[in-house]
C-alpha cells in the first residue's frame, strides 16, 4: 500500500487557498499538514477541502496568528492539541491515521520563529523557542508491530551545515545558531526520530524549503534554509519511497515563503 504525507507552512490558508487547491489537485497526498493557518476554527475553509475529497479534518486555529490543520482523504482520529509552554498558542496537534494494518500517530508542529536576536536573556521570543524545543523532548517516536509515528511541520530550525545557504554567515542568525541546532538534534535523536529528508540525501547536498520574501529574486540568489521537516519512527524508514520538495511552488502567484514537502511510503 502506498501512502503519502505532505507538510506546508501556508502563511494564511484563506489567503492562499487557490494555491492549496492547485497543490492538492496536482499532487493528491493522502494527508496534508498545514502550519500558520492564521484563522479560527469556525473560519477554516473546510468546505473547499471537502470538495476536493479531503473530508477528514483536524483543526487548531486562532485569529491572525499561528494555527495548524491536518486534512486527509482517509479517516482521522484526533489525539491531542497540546499547549506548549502554556502560552495558549495553536502550534501542535496529533491525529491517528489507519494505514496498511498500522495505526500511524501523526504530529503536526509549528515551532516559534524566535525573533531576530539570538539571546534568550534579552529576547523573550527566543527564550520561548528554546523552551518549546525542550518541551518537545516529551514527543517520542512511539512504535510497535502495529503502530508507527510521524512528525512533520515548520520547525523553524535548519540544523545541519548544508541546510542553509551559508553555514558561516548564518551561525549568529536565528534558526541556525548553535544553541538551537544542538538542542534540536539532541531532541530528535533522544526521541529516536529518523530525519527522513536526509535519509537518502548526501550530507553535502543543500536542501532548502524556505526562501525569504526579502530577496528581490529568490530563485537567483537561492539563499534558502531547510526549516520544514519530516521525521518518522524507525519502523517506517525502510518503507520510505521518496521525498519531494516542491521548489516551484515558491514561484507561484502570491506564494508562501515555504514550499510543500511530500513524503511517500510503501507500507
Amino acid at each position: 500500500m502506498t501512502f503519502s504525507i505532505a507538510t506546508w507552512n501556508i502563511n494564511s490558508v484563506r489567503l492562499r487557498m487557490p494555491l492549496v487547491e492547485r497543490f492538492l489537485i496536482e499532487n493528491a497526498p493522502d494527508v496534508l499538514c498545514l502550519q500558520e493557518t492564521k484563522c479560527p476554527d469556525d473560519q477554516f475553509p473546510s468546505a473547499a477541502f471537502r470538495k476536493l475529497g479531503y473530508e477528514h479534518l483536524a483543526i487548531s486555529g486562532q485569529k491572525g496568528y499561528h494555527g495548524v490543520a491536518t486534512v486527509a482523504r482517509r479517516p482521522l482520529e484526533l489525539v491531542e492539541k497540546r499547549d506548549f509552554c502554556k502560552m495558549g498558542d495553536c502550534r501542535h496537534l496529533s491525529v491517528r491515521v489507519p494505514v496498511g494494518g498500522k495505526q500511524i500517530l501523526l504530529h503536526n508542529f509549528y515551532v516559534p520563529a524566535g525573533g531576530d536576536e539570538p539571546d534568550p536573556e534579552i529576547n523573550p521570543k527566543f527564550r520561548h523557542k528554546l523552551d518549546f524545543v525542550a518541551e518537545m523532548n516529551a514527543i517520542r517516536a512511539e512504535h510497535d508491530a502495529n503502530s508507527a509515528s510521524v512528525l512533520v511541520g515548520d520547525l523553524n530550525i535548519a540544523p545541519l551545515e548544508h541546510d542553509v545557504w551559508s553555514h558561516k554567515q548564518l551561525l549568529k542568525v536565528v534558526s541556525h545558531t548553535p544553541i538551537e541546532t544542538e538542542s534540536f538534534e539532541a531532541m530528535r535523536k533522544g526521541g529516536e526520530w529518523v530525519d527522513l529528508m536526509r535519509l537518502n540525501v548526501p550530507y553535502e547536498q543543500k536542501i532548502y524549503t524556505w526562501w525569504s520574501y526579502r530577496a528581490q529574486d529568490w530563485a537567483a540568489s537561492d539563499r534558502g534554509r531547510r526549516l520544514d521537516h519530516v521525521w518518522s519512527s524507525q519502523n517506517l524508514a525502510p518503507g520510505l519511497r521518496g521525498i519531494e520538495i516542491l521548489r516551484e511552488a515558491r514561484g507561484w502567484e502570491r506564494p508562501s515563503d515555504h514550499v510543500p514537502v511530500i513524503a511517500r511510503f510503501d507500507l
